[in-house]
């Protein structure tokens, strides 16, 4: 299996990674051929995951706007994966063009791509860190330089929670991470569900039997059990709904129904 020019000494090729299925799904470059087997094994299954990705990133597109609108401009965008159009930095900048951004992954290609795409940017950093170990995404110089710990910051939590199994502890996690942020912050996640799922059950199971085959599985949690990420915060309107359903641009009527495949919601701490 050749290596592309891009691909870090480090990475592995023979073994797919979720950050790289997702990019292969949004339609990106920086994907293996590994990576590509197993977006299509599971596109057999359900060929409407690109919808619900994109629905994904429409959230959090918006998210981003409504931290700016509360006054928000320091994020920390944990489980970022490859840099896709409409990051976090540029839709927040977009917005307020003095906004910091520290995105965290711990995927070697995603990593070194962001660090290629930011390259020269003050304003946003990279760390190569996992969200089942917060201490050191906290204490990361890229956090110190950029995150000012007085000041509230948008936590971003998206399409990640549902990669860490209950025996990781992502309560505690997500419950450390709340506690180290400054009153006022804002948690920011969407989470795979087959709660108000419109998919047929069977096929979202076959999906997550692929994410199982390839050693990172995908836990499917009740809208109860998401609900749980956001102990210690205020929910804000219209509270944890749809990812189509979270203050829409348009008309959810108009959504596929597919993007319905997940919940999404937004918090703020007290």
């Amino acid at each position: 299996m050749e290596r592309p020019a891009w691909a870090p000494r480090s990475v592995d090729i023979s073994r797919p990674s979720v950050s790289r299925m997702y990019d292969f799904y949004l339609g990106g470059s920086h994907n293996f051929e590994v990576d590509r087997q197993a977006a299509r094994r599971a596109l057999e299954f359900m060929p409407e995951l690109p919808k619900i990705m994109q629905a994904n990133r429409a959230f959090m597109r918006r998210a981003v706007r409504f931290a700016v609108e509360e006054g928000i401009t320091q994020f920390l965008d944990i489980g970022s994966g490859i840099p896709a159009f409409g990051t976090v930095h540029e839709v927040a900048r977009g917005a307020h063009p003095g906004a910091r951004v520290v995105y965290v992954d711990h995927d070697p290609v995603a990593v070194a791509h962001s660090r290629a795409v930011l390259e020269g940017d003050d304003g946003t950093d990279v760390v190569a860190a996992d969200l089942r170990k917060p201490r050191e995404i906290l204490s990361s110089p890229q956090m110190t330089r950029l995150i000012d710990p007085n000041r509230p910051v948008a936590l971003l939590l998206v399409a990640i929670l549902h990669f860490v199994e209950d025996t990781d502890d992502p309560y505690g996690a997500v419950a450390e991470l709340r506690d180290a942020l400054a009153p006022g912050s804002l948690l920011v996640v969407t989470h795979a569900s087959y709660e108000g799922n419109p998919l047929p059950q069977e096929r979202a199971e076959a999906v997550v039997d692929v994410y199982e085959n390839i050693r990172n599985p995908l836990i499917m949690r009740s809208r109860d059990a998401i609900a749980r990420f956001f102990e210690g915060y205020d929910m804000v309107e219209p509270g944890l709904v749809p990812m189509p359903q979270w203050r829409p641009d348009t008309a959810s009527e108009d959504e596929d129904p597919s993007s319905f495949a997940g919940f999404a919601g937004v918090g703020r701490s007290a």
